[in-house]
């Protein structure tokens, strides 16, 4: 395991929505492969945040067939575009630009940031993920079938879209 500064391994083990891996800790509440660590920060900095989030590409969430490379490049160019937002929910003002990445089949997301407070940096990992997902999931292009943690993503929301419809006593579908 990646020797974390104490004050941020307390916080995280602390968050019921991170749990600990050989490489630092990761988000158990996205679908989504995600390593979280830290370094000291230099200062009164509870520490240098390392946020890493791997998504897959459109072709290789799409199921039994191939995506054109002018819509994969389209829809990774627009990827990057609303990530290029990704701070605005956090409360760190202390960041580098978010790295954007496609290798293969793999969209690696690298975020990093300092945070004078553990908590609020733990606080800021959860929703910088999250923020990645949502957006993420915002690019799925309608018409293909998907699998894997794209699948899972779909279902999901269409799950809580359900359960949203039940509770209200709404048939589901869109309002009139």
């Amino acid at each position: 395991m990646t020797d974390l500064p104490a004050s941020v391994d307390r916080a995280l083990e602390a968050h019921d929505a991170f749990a600990r891996t050989d490489d630092g800790y990761t988000l158990t509440t996205t679908v989504f492969e995600t390593t979280v660590t830290a370094d000291d920060a230099d200062g009164k900095r509870d520490g240098r945040f390392h946020v890493t989030v791997f998504l897959p590409t459109l072709d290789a969430a799409v199921a039994g067939e191939h995506v054109a490379d002018v819509v994969e490049d389209g829809w990774f160019e627009t990827l990057e575009r609303r990530l290029d937002d990704v701070f605005g929910v956090a409360h760190t003002s202390t960041h580098d630009d978010p790295v954007v990445e496609r290798d293969g089949d793999e969209v690696r997301v690298c975020l990093e940031y300092t945070a004078w407070d553990a908590t609020e940096g733990v606080e800021d990992a959860k929703a910088l993920i999250e923020f990645v997902e949502g957006t993420y999931a915002q690019g799925i292009i309608p018409g293909y079938d998907y699998r894997g943690p794209t699948a899972t993503l779909l279902e999901n929301a269409q799950q809580q879209g359900q359960q949203a419809a039940d509770d209200n006593g709404s048939s589901g579908g869109m309002p009139l």
